[in-house]
């Protein structure tokens, strides 16, 4: 039975941190052997917010290619490359941008969301939904691995797809979206970790780097001395524990009832959280110490997911009746 297709893709930030781990890299790892995977870095869509500051988006992109393969992803299972390095997604965008309405474009709720919180008011950021639509569906993709905040995005790909094989027959499948486990991992600060918060914990830092971070975490807002009882099901030092601390459920009753204080519960989770990224960080040092072998596996993996954009290509342009 063929495989189905899963495309995936996040923009170049430089070094991962352990949301992007959680709630993404670790359920694509786990996808690769049962879908044909692309795993794309899409430095276009980086564009839409810092197309002033390109200089160092070549290093952004290395540094994420380090930790898609420290992570676990394989290039031999999965095509892992650059988005402009297909330029076929391009072609594609701008043929879908002809059957969306600006209005429909206007009501996607990041697009309203985060015009109010960063000012973006782009051409470009107002297609960014209609890109993704492309990303997606150049490769006929039937799953893209999402977090909740991403569905209706989904489902205006879903609704090009519709209206692209109504108006020139069926060439595209309608994908579904993947929930991940984890969509939503709480920063140092308590607010979900964000490069742009400056409240993360990135794949590659240090052992110091991380128990000094997870030292400064918020607790419990309740919980002011050691006895006082605890809430853990409000605390985002609790939720990480859940997910690196094995028997985590026996640290729920000693922080209820307040035997477990906030600062030795740190301190077992910056031990168990350094033991969890201890194989990670040894494979980011051996990947960044032979750069070649990392831009090797990019261009690899575009020669690969250039020949099935071309098909498709091909299937749209003969649908289409254009050259």
């Amino acid at each position: 039975m063929e495989k189905k297709i899963i495309l995936s893709g996040m923009q170049p930030t430089g070094k991962l941190h352990l949301g992007n781990l959680e709630g993404a890299l670790k359920n694509w790892v786990s996808l690769q052997d049962d879908y044909l995977m692309h795993c794309c870095i899409v430095d276009w869509h980086s564009l839409t917010s810092e197309y002033t500051n390109t200089g160092d988006l070549k290093e952004k992109v290395f540094q994420m290619a380090v930790d898609y393969l420290a992570a676990g992803l394989d290039p031999k299972k999965c095509a892992i490359f650059v988005q402009s390095q297909v330029k076929e997604h391009a072609e594609l965008h701008l043929l879908f941008s002809m059957l969306v309405p600006i209005p429909r474009l206007a009501r996607v709720p990041s697009y309203k969301e985060k015009r109010k919180e960063l000012g973006l008011d782009s051409y470009g950021f107002l297609g960014y939904p209609v890109l993704q639509a492309a990303d997606i569906l150049i490769y006929r993709a039937n799953y893209v691995p999402v977090g909740q905040d991403q569905l209706p995005h989904i489902e205006l790909t879903r609704e090009i797809a519709r209206k692209f094989n109504s108006l020139y027959g069926e060439i595209f499948p309608e994908p579904e979206a993947k929930l991940t486990k984890f969509p939503v991992i709480p920063g140092i600060d308590g607010r979900k970790m964000s490069k742009s918060y400056n409240n993360d914990i990135t794949m590659g830092e240090s052992s110091e780097q991380t128990t000094s971070k997870i030292m400064r975490m918020y607790t419990d807002p309740k919980k002011i001395y050691k006895g006082d009882s605890g809430h853990p099901e409000e605390c985002p030092v609790y939720l990480l524990h859940q997910i690196y601390t094995p028997d985590y459920k026996n640290l729920y009753p000693v922080c209820h009832s307040g035997e477990l204080g906030c600062v030795e519960c740190k301190k077992l989770l910056a031990k168990n959280l350094n033991k969890a990224l201890e194989p990670i960080r040894a494979k980011r040092k051996k990947l960044e110490a032979n750069p070649e072998r990392v831009w090797d596996v990019l261009e690899s993996g575009a020669k690969r997911a250039r020949k099935r954009a071309r098909e498709t290509m091909g299937d749209v342009r003969n649908a289409m009746g254009i050259f």
